[in-house]
Parts: C-alpha cells; structure tokens; sequence
C-alpha cells in the first residue's frame, strides 16, 4: 500500500497538512483525489487528516503515520501466521489494513476514542474489501472483550504502560508502544509479557527515535497546557552552562532522563531575531511559572542562560546530561523498561539496575 503501484487505495476523507514555512497555526487542505494529494498520500510523509478547534484555535488530534515508520513498527512486531494484533489508534485505518492484509479479518482489531474516525476508516477498508473489528472507545482501556492477544501496537504515545495492555496480552505475546514521559521525551519500546508468574511486561527501547500524537481521554479537552503567570516568578537571574541545547532534538535521551527531575508540563519554545526569522535562543516553561531561556551561539565553549521561577529548569537538564556522560553515554537500545501491575521502572542494561521509575 506504502508503494506507487496502479492500483491505487482509496484517498483519505479528511487531510490537511502544514505549509511550507508555518508559523502562526495556520492549516492548509488538501484534497487527497487531486494529483497533489495523491503524491502526498503516497509520500513518506506523516498527514494531519484530524483537526480540534474547540479551544479557540485548530489543533491536530489525529493523523496518518508515516507509511515507512509503520513498516519498520509491524517489522518490530513480528507478526506470524494466525496471530490476534490489536492496534490502540486506528485513524485512518492504514495500519489496519497492513495487518489484515496479512493476518486475515478474524485475527485484526482496532480502536479509537473517535467515533467519526472509526466510521471513516471502516468505510474505507469495507471498499478495498478489508472488515477487520473496529471499536469507538477510549484506548486506554484496550479491548478486553476479544483478549487474549498475541500483539499489541499503540499508534499513539502514552506517559506510562497502560498495565490494562498487558494484561490483554497473551504469554510471550509483545507490546509496542511510544513511551513519551515530558514532552518529545522518550521513544518506542518493546515489551514481551513474561510467561512465568510475575505478571510483567519487559522490554527495550528501539534504536531509531519516533513519536506519536498523544493518546487522547476526552474529545473536548482542551490540548493546552496552562501555564501560570510569569509576573509571579522571581526576578531573572543568568549564568553560563556547557551543556548543550536543544537536547529533544540533538541529545534526546538527555532530555529523556531530565524528565525525572523537571516539573510536568514544561513547555519547549524557541525565541526568533525578528528580522531574518533566525533561532537565537531555546526557551523551557513551567506551570509554576519558571521559565529558562538559552541562548543558541556559542563564546568559548559555553551558552548564556536566563532564568526566574522558584523551579531550576536547566539544573535538570544539566544533571541529566552528567549522568548520561557517567552510563558512557548509551544509546537507546541499553534502556528498558518493566512494568508490572503495582509500579513501572526504566533501567539501564539490565532490569535489576533501575535507574528511575515511572509515575503511575
């Protein structure tokens, strides 16, 4: 299906995407029957095809994943001849469609919290001849009712395992799952239900980082993160630091191991020269009110950072960054989690050394 053949699928309902160059929260549609939308639609590229604008501005609820990623995810899977997968997020319905392709309509089942989207993506499957079991509800929850299953794959990231997914698992049957603890913090891991008496899930993180949309609760929520005045904050203070910034997109398992001592809910900005739009500056925010900012040029080795609030938001980031210098600096794949139905832990190498745990 990810492919240029023909034969081609039907086009997505709905499909928006950011222009070039946006800024200001603004969307453009694409009519995916169009010769645009078709090489869009065939492109490695991730489509918003789902919109939010209840709080007062649109935000991107839903989306249709990029097709190599969920390739290389359904490789991660291993899925095998008369296997029963749920998928946690069925959008618009691709993924699902890979795995009836392959398991048959009896073995695939998929959920969604939107009704609309569930109704769309049956219809479209119905017309390529696919009719694999889709249900509107709260993903959270699985599907307990056609359980035990032999695979489990979340197209959307969670801040911990939900333990309801594993317990849905069969013996040796595996989870993948986009693990996000903060904000662009964390990636997939795979995790294997044990079959001896522990009821637990285990597993490590993959090699190559993605990210999903957050699962969402409640269709009317209001995506945003309430941040409190900053006026409340304590008068700006600065200092120099060597740790680099932007570690969610350069040091991305620093920022991971930040998470456990940052406030939840910081906020990632980036400060613009107004002139020629050009990043001077990284700036993290906090509900307390705290806030940093870090500039982006570098004088002798060190970046000038500005802070106020009764939180250090940098101090984290540092001492995460020390730490993962003291592992030898690791990559993903020496991380793992465990997950059991009373607490959740990532650990370093081995699951008998817990480096943090995870909030429940």
């Amino acid at each position: 299906m990810a492919g240029r053949g023909r034969r081609r699928a039907p086009p997505p309902a709905r499909a928006h995407r950011l222009p070039a160059g946006h800024h200001h929260r603004s969307w453009r549609r694409i009519d995916t029957s169009s010769d645009e939308g078709l090489d869009l639609a065939y492109s490695p590229e991730t489509l918003v095809t789902a919109l939010d604008g209840r709080s007062g501005y649109q935000v991107a609820v839903s989306s249709s994943t990029k097709p190599d990623l969920m390739v290389r995810m359904l490789q991660i899977l291993d899925v095998h001849d008369g296997h029963r997968v749920l998928e946690i997020g069925t959008g618009t319905g691709y993924n699902a469609a890979l795995l009836t392709h392959r398991l048959g309509h009896a073995n695939v089942f998929s959920v969604d919290i939107d009704a609309e989207l569930i109704d769309t993506a049956r219809g479209r499957l119905a017309r390529i001849g696919y009719h694999p079991t889709l249900v509107a509800v709260d993903g959270v929850s699985g599907l307990p009712d056609r359980a035990p299953y032999d695979r489990i794959i979340a197209t959307c990231s969670v801040p911990t395992v939900p333990w309801a997914w594993a317990e849905q698992l069969a013996p040796d049957g595996h989870l993948l799952l986009d693990l996000k603890i903060g904000n662009a913090a964390g990636n997939l891991v795979d995790l294997r239900r044990l079959p001896d008496r522990s009821a637990r899930a285990e597993g490590r993180f993959t090699a190559r980082w993605a990210t999903f949309m957050t699962m969402r609760h409640d269709l009317h929520h209001d995506h945003r993160t309430p941040l409190q005045n900053r006026s409340r904050a304590t008068d700006p203070t600065e200092r120099t630091t060597t740790t680099p910034p932007q570690p969610w997109s350069n040091q991305r398992i620093v920022w991971f191991l930040a998470q456990f001592g940052l406030p939840h809910g910081v906020q990632i900005g980036m400060r613009l020269d107004p002139d020629p739009r050009r990043p001077t500056a990284v700036t993290l925010s906090a509900p307390d009110g705290s806030w940093t900012t870090i500039e982006l040029d570098e004088h002798q080795g060190a970046y000038r950072v500005t802070e106020a609030g009764p939180t250090p938001l940098w101090a984290a980031v540092e001492q995460a960054h020390h730490q993962w210098i003291t592992f030898g600096e690791p990559d993903w794949p020496r991380f793992g989690v465990t997950a059991t139905s009373g607490r959740q832990w990532i650990w370093l190498d081995e699951a008998e050394n817990p480096i943090a745990t995870l909030s429940r």
